[in-house]
């Protein structure tokens, strides 16, 4: 059991930041808008995360710096396409660019350095239950917060007020102007909760998963994030399953080399995006469930009427 422990705890690792960083931009694509800078508010978390750590010694220090960088970066994003009206694939993208060479450029000084490793918190009699103890009941508090956000969110989309609104914003915005909902506000506030997940993902990545700063770091986990969305028909829940799902497929190239599984190491590390592309695939065929869940206004432009 102790093998099988080892990889499900590493799995556990590699999944956290995919499933934060998905649920974020699942409430931004909720409120109708396509952040593609997902990738760049990661990178930017991961170093505003790692240089607060190691400028303050407290990790906890830098959760709060990359939550906040994360934040900050995604209202550059709600200013360029909610305010400005700028076309929102090409701005993501721009912020994806921004974001890897900014981070490259602040971490410049901290490549080498030994990261302060956010530890684990134990729950007590819980933690020391067996084979479960270990995996769900003492682990860093990024994992706690990652299963109380997909909680909340759940709640909060399905049987909150606010969260009716944001979904009626994401599929009418023009109905939804006409009943009096401030739909800019509301959708400046789904962006800066995607941007704040999404540097939480980042820090868990230098703090958790690797302590230590590396230049892009977060290796396309910020798009595999965003096809998690659509693999999980935008709900929360189908979201973990996918998050977990990515993450073993993610992990499995460590485990197959160091069982000595002959096979090439170029693919096994492409084993992530392969599936990734073969996942839309699938649920392309399935064009019916899409049309239903994808929130109508997705991507499109709103400017208010003068």
């Amino acid at each position: 059991m102790s093998i099988v422990e080892a990889i499900l705890l590493t799995i556990i690792t590699a999944s956290t930041p995919l499933v934060l960083a998905a649920l974020g931009e699942l409430v931004t694509e909720r409120s109708g808008v396509l952040n593609l800078g997902v990738e760049g508010m990661m990178i930017m978390g991961a170093v505003c995360a790692f240089a607060a750590t190691q400028m303050s010694g407290s990790p906890y220090i830098g959760i709060l710096a990359g939550i906040a960088s994360g934040a900050l970066f995604s209202l550059l994003f709600g200013f360029l396409t909610l305010t400005l009206v700028a076309n929102q694939v090409a701005t993501g993208l721009a912020l994806t660019i921004l974001g890897l060479g900014v981070s490259g450029m602040i971490g410049e000084g901290f490549v080498g350095m030994s990261g302060i490793k956010l530890q684990p918190i134990a729950i007590p009699l819980l933690s020391d239950l067996p084979y479960i103890g270990s995996l769900l009941f003492r682990q860093d508090i990024i994992f706690y917060l990652s299963i109380a956000l997909v909680v909340g969110v759940n709640w909060f989309l399905f049987k909150s007020r606010a969260g009716l609104r944001l979904r009626s914003v994401g599929d009418s915005h023009a109905s939804a102007h006409a009943l009096g909902i401030n739909v800019i506000r509301t959708r400046y506030l789904a962006v800066m909760f995607g941007g704040a997940c999404a540097g939480l993902a980042g820090a868990q990545l230098s703090l958790v998963y690797t302590p230590q700063w590396v230049e892009n770091m977060s290796a396309g986990r910020g798009w595999i994030a965003l096809a998690l969305v659509v693999f999980a028909s935008w709900r929360p829940w189908r979201l973990v399953a996918g998050g977990y799902l990515f993450g073993a497929v993610s992990i499995s190239q460590l485990h197959a080399q160091a069982f000595g599984i002959g096979i090439p190491s170029q693919v096994l590390s492409a084993l992530p995006y392969l599936a990734t592309v073969v996942v839309l695939i699938l649920i392309s065929h399935n064009r019916r469930t899409t049309l239903i869940n994808t929130p109508a206004s997705l991507g499109k432009p709103f400017v208010p009427d003068r």
